[in-house]
């Protein structure tokens, strides 16, 4: 399933430039400039000079609505440029594809500073030696060295707490026709209990709770919790609720019809948000095609389960 693309995005912050991070007007870090309107693909400016070593954050959009809480995870559409020796080049950009989710655990720890008590509504711009992105090692997956400076662009558009769940009323706990069955408690991962019987054949969809938000569509980003277990092993291979450890979890932000499973593109068709639904879904339309997933044990004959609660939703610009 698609992650961000760079392992871990940020919030920033309201001021124009990070107080104590060494920062200097005539750095040429502070010479990055940003424009265009919120939402849209940014016009971004990086000097043709070497970066230097200094945090500068900057918010050149002011948004007003709520700030952003510590633990949360922001929904924010991004642009993400490597800025090396006197050159720049365009990494990774959300605006045309649509937003993703800001995982709350951050691995880059300017951008934890960035987008401390951040406001939703605003763009916000961190230029990021690589003490405060990805150090020394860089990071290869993402084409980053060691010494490369990164440029930020974040437009902060909602924010979900790691706990978030369906809102709706349950209409249902499954268990009927040979499906699993599906108890839970408030804020934690739902429990599937699997029956002893042999998977169905063809997918199944089973509304658990009802939401009364719009109805998802391909091509529109989805944000939503959600656990998966393998009907063979009866086992959970993959949650994003919160764990001890990991106490945030790890919302998951996909486009519908994309890089997704086929069987989730199928069942939450048509699903309103605030809905909690149970997909069990058979190998064609699971990891089959792929061969299985090793990582995750599942072989290519297997049924999956898994119970999404579909939190929110952002339509494309």
């Amino acid at each position: 399933m698609r992650r961000i693309a760079a392992a871990a995005l940020a919030a920033l912050a309201a001021c124009a430039v990070v107080a104590g991070c060494g920062s200097s007007a005539s750095s040429p870090n502070a010479a990055v400039t940003v424009s265009g309107s919120f939402g849209k693909s940014p016009t971004v400016t990086i000097p043709a000079e070497r970066a230097s070593a200094n945090l500068v954050v900057s918010t050149p959009i002011s948004g007003y609505g709520a700030t952003l809480k510590t633990g949360d995870s922001p929904l924010a559409d991004i642009a993400l440029y490597k800025w090396s020796g006197t050159k720049h080049s365009l990494l990774y950009s959300t605006f045309a594809a649509g937003p993703q989710i800001i995982p709350a655990q951050l691995a880059v720890p300017g951008l934890a500073t960035a987008l401390k008590d951040a406001r939703l509504g605003s763009r916000v711009v961190a230029v990021l030696p690589p003490k405060y992105g990805y150090g020394a090692s860089g990071y290869s997956a993402a084409g980053v060295k060691g010494t490369d400076t990164l440029v930020w662009v974040i437009d902060l558009l909602q924010q979900y707490s790691g706990n978030q769940a369906a809102t709706g009323p349950q209409v249902s706990s499954g268990g009927t026709s040979g499906l699993p069955s599906v108890t839970a408690t408030a804020g934690q991962a739902p429990v599937i209990t699997i029956p002893k019987s042999s998977p169905p054949t063809v997918m199944s969809v089973t509304t658990l709770i009802k939401g009364s938000g719009p109805k998802l569509s391909k091509g529109e980003t989805v944000v939503a919790q959600y656990v998966g277990a393998n009907w063979r092993t009866g086992s959970v291979f993959a949650s994003s609720w919160p764990t001890s450890q990991r106490p945030a979890g790890q919302l998951f932000g996909f486009q519908l019809g994309g890089n997704v499973l086929a069987g989730w593109t199928k069942g939450l068709t048509g699903v309103q948000v605030g809905s909690r639904v149970m997909l069990v879904i058979p190998p064609s339309l699971g990891y089959g095609p792929a061969g299985g997933n090793a990582s995750a044990g599942i072989q290519k004959d297997d049924t999956l389960v898994f119970v999404v609660d579909v939190v929110g939703s952002a339509k494309p610009v």
